[in-house]
């Protein structure tokens, strides 16, 4: 982890920075027309069941086009429903000429089956026109039909998952499914797999929700093919982006007086403003957007064709003209209307200085496609995690001239002389786990073998090559691939959980890093807490609550692949921060090289791995970033919460200790040098202790009931 320094605001938070080879595969096309992932998706084209995780501006919109096409002329459905989660987003499934490329057939949707262009919204009492129009395609012999998530809610409800026997059903977005029982959608998903008669393709650029909710039961999820395309891959493969840089400012006071300390106009920027509801707002959403113009400049007039607003910089700011879309005025439809039909003219999709600054309420997130975007600025946390990685997504498409990419989100920080310091503690927390997860989701994905395994065909490990007795790493720069050798590491037993370790550490990672226990305790009590409370108690009660039926075995290996995932890019990222001045690391290179120093200084095993602090990093930039002041409170108010060893912690703990007696044929002592040891016996004794109370209790109630 890394500091972004901003030389006219003094508070910093993590920062995350990818540096990118451009290699240009990524936009690469082969002989049908189709890009890496798109290969590699429709490659899996014949699978009932597939879920594509892949980043925003992967081509995940044509590789559906392309395997849909295949399922309706060789694989017998009749029909292919495409979702997708709001109206914007079904231009991203217009037609297409896929035949100019080299494919078989063109992409071609009838104007009256793409119901996003339908008028009227998709609530019950006005859906009824569009949930007919489900009914009238189903029973007609056109091929695909566009719909939101909404309308198709409506029109299962009403014509039942039996009417959709024998044809695809391709969900967008697919994180807006959540296998709670409350979100409809996900039910409705759960019975077409209980039927098993029609097809899903599900695709998404973040397998992971804000609720800590899983997306599929582990059950359903397992009977999905899955297709991964990496950030790492994706930002790699471009040809015009050198670098990705993630970035978290505290200010105090209003957010307006600190905006211009992030906000460069220079920048082709999209700003979301705080939520109305939230501590940043000032409640005024049209004042608010009134002081950013403001701020930016001298007000022009508003151009009568495109509706957006023209601001005249001073000449300290650079001088010169911008245009700036505000999609937060409500007021008047036909004014909003306008600007939206600009921001999607087509013909000026290639147009750099079509405009230079949107400002957005709710908007502007998911499947918003402006590929000049550099800088997605966010005022105020967001509790979904989801919602970050799609903001982040829409600075990260590859365009001419674009060399770098960044998001800012702009917090308040927290004031010790305020009563609600433990609100503002919160909306750090939520900062910092979205920090720790992007950090994780742009790393290369990790392939953990016990030491000595062997070499694996087509990674380099380095100058001196495999070398025998040593931990070993390696990289296969092709597909982004490290293999890591870490001594006593176990291995998955079953199918499921050898593709958990391979496709799902990043969702197991997110869950972790949103546990409020973890998170408060890893960053600011550390005084109070070891690290294998950490990697040992709360990583293993996360992986055992969310695969509750995989074996004791499997759960602990799970655990350690995670643990190591998360531990490895964090440890690699301060090696690099400490590599020499001068030093020839470049670009995704210096990550690997930084994996390797610390694995060159100590001889890595599963337990070094697991007496590491994964929010260490953080911590030691939250240090610099506050003051003594607000640190100090902040400490004392997550200290405070921390309660008796609670009997879950107490139980697992006893079963730690249990696994510590076979191995050194004794119970933990609770006067030993080790903390860990101390602690585990510590945990012996409060399970002890829970079981005297509860035998008196149960004693005390024979004697009542006497």
């Amino acid at each position: 982890m890394t500091t972004t320094d901003n030389p006219t605001n003094r508070y910093t938070v993590p920062s995350v920075t990818l540096a990118t080879q451009r290699t240009g595969l990524s936009s690469r096309t082969n002989s049908l027309g189709m890009r890496p992932m798109q290969e590699r998706a429709y490659a899996k084209r014949g699978e009932p069941y597939l879920l594509i995780k892949s980043p925003p501006a992967s081509g995940k919109s044509r590789a559906l086009m392309f395997i849909a096409l295949d399922k309706l002329h060789n694989q017998d459905l009749k029909q292919a429903l495409i979702v997708v989660p709001e109206r914007a987003i079904g231009g991203s499934f217009a037609d297409e000429p896929l035949t100019h490329s080299g494919f078989p057939w063109d992409w071609v949707v009838k104007p009256q089956w793409n119901l996003c262009n339908a008028p009227g919204a998709d609530e019950p009492s006005v859906a009824r026109s569009k949930v007919r129009a489900v009914g009238q395609f189903l029973a007609s012999d056109d091929p695909v039909l566009i719909c939101t998530h909404a309308t198709f809610r409506f029109a299962v409800d009403e014509l039942g998952v039996e009417a959709f026997d024998n044809r695809l059903i391709a969900i967008d977005e697919f994180h807006h499914i959540s296998s709670h029982p409350d979100n409809r959608l996900g039910s409705q998903l759960a019975l077409f797999l209980a039927r098993d008669k029609a097809h899903i393709v599900a695709m998404t650029g973040s397998y992971f929700r804000g609720d800590a909710a899983a997306v599929l039961s582990p059950s359903d999820e397992a009977r999905f093919e899955t297709v991964t395309y990496t950030y790492y891959e994706q930002l790699n493969g471009y040809q015009y982006l050198k670098a990705l840089d993630i970035g978290y400012f505290f200010y105090t006071g209003r957010y307006l007086d600190a905006i211009m300390k992030v906000l460069d106009p220079a920048l082709k920027t999209i700003v979301h403003i705080p939520n109305v509801n939230s501590r940043e707002s000032l409640k005024d959403k049209h004042k608010e957007v009134e002081e950013i113009m403001d701020a930016l400049g001298m007000w022009r007039g508003v151009d009568p064709v495109t509706g957006f607003h023209t601001i005249e910089r001073s000449a300290d700011q650079g001088g010169g003209l911008i245009k700036v879309a505000d999609l937060v005025d409500d007021g008047d439809p036909a004014q909003r209307s306008r600007v939206l039909a600009a921001l999607k003219d087509p013909a000026e999709r290639g147009n750099r200085d079509h405009v230079d600054i949107i400002i957005a309420l709710g908007m502007a997130k998911e499947g918003f496609d402006w590929i000049w975007c550099e800088h997605a600025l966010t005022i105020g946390y967001r509790s979904s995690l989801t919602e970050i990685v799609q903001i982040i997504g829409r600075a990260t498409r590859d365009a001419p001239g674009k060399a770098t990419a960044r998001f800012t989100n702009l917090i308040a920080e927290p004031d010790a002389a305020e009563a609600t310091v433990v609100d503002a503690i919160n909306d750090t927390l939520k900062a910092i786990a979205a920090s720790l997860l992007m950090e994780q989701v742009l790393a290369p994905r990790f392939e953990f073998t016990p030491k000595n395994a062997g070499p694996q065909a087509d990674f380099d490990y380095g100058p001196e090559g495999y070398v025998e007795g040593r931990s070993n790493v390696g990289v296969n720069e092709t597909t982004g691939q490290y293999h890591v050798e870490i001594g006593g590491l176990t291995m998955p037993q079953s199918p499921e959980a050898s593709r958990v370790c391979r496709e799902d550490l990043n969702e197991v990672i997110t869950a972790f890093v949103q546990d409020k226990s973890a998170l408060e305790r890893g960053l600011f009590d550390q005084e109070n807490t070891l690290p294998e409370e950490l990697t040992q108690l709360r990583m293993g009660k996360i992986v055992r609550e969310r695969y509750p039926e995989l074996s004791p075995a499997d759960q602990e290996t799970i655990r350690q692949h995670a643990v190591a995932a998360l531990v490895l890019t964090q440890q690699a990222k301060q090696q690099q921060v400490d590599q020499p001045v001068g030093s020839e690391d470049k670009g995704n290179l210096a990550l690997i090289q930084g994996v390797r120093r610390f694995v060159n200084v100590r001889d890595l095993d599963i337990d070094l791995i697991d007496r590491i602090n994964p929010f260490e990093a953080a911590y030691a930039v939250l240090a610099k970033a506050m003051d003594e002041k607000t640190l100090r409170q902040v400490q004392t108010t997550i200290a405070a919460r921390r309660l008796a060893i609670p009997v879950e912690e107490a139980r697992e703990l006893a079963q730690r200790a249990l696994q510590f007696k076979k191995e050194r044929g004794r119970l933990p002592d609770i006067n030993a040098p080790d903390a860990w040891e101390r602690r585990m016996a510590e945990g012996v004794a409060a399970l002890a202790r829970y079981r005297a109370q509860e035998k008196a209790a149960v004693e005390r109630r024979g004697v009542d009931d006497v």
